[in-house]
């Protein structure tokens, strides 16, 4: 084990956020930047890939001085900068990993390529110690995944979705409601003002699979507003949203606690955008506490997308000395399971 102190220098630009993190020893946040584009992108509904590129682009600098400065350190003592490689947006990954090579060259520092979705499991490692083996339950705007942990940085994905992602599912149900974007939290906040709920079918599959399916759902959404269009009737948009919820969390819930008995777990992992969701948060906390099943789940400001989660991933790759090469290229499908 690494016993001196390891201060990494992480970004983050894989979608519409510019974030850099000063990371130590994978658990101590120094400072963690981020620069949302939500405003310029709600107009449009949804994230418009080109827009977000500039905006990196204009901002990224600004976002690398800022988070150096609030860390109060030296750029001679960062050890090395690490950067999301992948998934994501390919031109918000470039952007992120030319200011990543331009900043780790000038300083002749290693450079490490990170995979987005084990920063956000590793986000738990910032406040939590993580006991292996453990199962994540990885629930964002682009993925939904049950990953098996066995040891620190072995990711086996068990269960993943078949069409929509669940955050993905949330826009489109909040479109649909005419919410505006991103719809995930509007939805929620609509389901917990619900008086009763608008029941909707659950996608389990065929029996032992940990796959999810979402597309089937969303369907039946757009059946009951178009329903309640051609009957000329008043939709009651918060019961729609409770039963959206409830048939999301239920299928959520159940197979996540399913997979930590199977595998034997000793905790149980929430990461991703939507485990800011307060009605998955709380569904899981019920269950787990009845269950006693250890949970883990960050603060809502470590579920979206930051850069201190890809400082935390980052350091599983530092301990093995495993650097990237400075031709690294974004890579839009990059694999879980092959990344370590």
């Amino acid at each position: 084990m690494t016993t001196t102190t390891t201060t990494i220098l992480a970004v983050e630009t894989s979608c519409d956020e510019t974030a850099v993190s000063i990371i130590q020893n994978g658990k101590k946040i120094c400072s963690n930047v981020i620069s949302s584009q939500m405003e310029t992108h709600q107009k449009f509904g949804g994230v418009v890939p080109e827009i977000a590129s500039r905006k990196h682009v204009e901002t990224i600098t600004l976002i690398m001085e800022e988070a150096i400065k609030e860390a109060n350190i030296d750029v001679k003592d960062l050890s090395a900068v690490a950067v999301t490689q992948g998934p994501g947006l390919v031109g918000a990954l470039i952007v992120g990993i030319v200011a990543a090579k331009a900043f780790a060259s000038a300083l002749d520092l290693p450079l490490i390529g990170v995979h987005h979705i084990a920063g956000h499991i590793y986000a738990n490692q910032l406040v939590y110690d993580l006991e292996y083996p453990l199962i994540s339950l990885v629930v964002s705007g682009g993925h939904t995944e049950l990953v098996f942990m066995e040891s620190p940085g072995s990711f086996q994905i068990i269960g993943q979705t078949r069409d929509d992602a669940v955050g993905e599912a949330y826009d489109k149900v909040a479109r649909a409601l005419g919410l505006p974007y991103p719809g995930g939290p509007h939805v929620d906040k609509l389901a917990q003002i619900a008086d009763a709920e608008i029941e909707l079918p659950r996608a389990w599959l065929e029996q032992g699979s940990y796959d999810f399916s979402f597309s089937g759902l969303k369907s039946a959404v757009l059946s009951v507003v178009n329903q309640a269009k051609m009957k000329g009737e008043t939709l009651n948009k918060p019961q729609v949203a409770l039963g959206f919820q409830n048939s999301v969390i239920d299928v959520l819930v159940e197979k996540s606690l399913k997979a930590v008995k199977q595998y034997g777990a000793k905790q149980l992992l929430l990461a991703g955008g939507v485990a800011a969701n307060r009605g998955l948060r709380s569904a899981l906390q019920a269950r787990c506490e009845i269950e006693g099943i250890p949970l883990l789940i960050p603060p809502l400001e470590l579920c979206t997308d930051n850069a201190a989660m890809i400082g935390a991933a980052a350091f599983l790759k530092w301990e093995k000395q495993d650097f990237s090469a400075m031709d690294l290229k974004a890579d839009p499908r990059l694999s879980l399971e092959k990344w370590l």
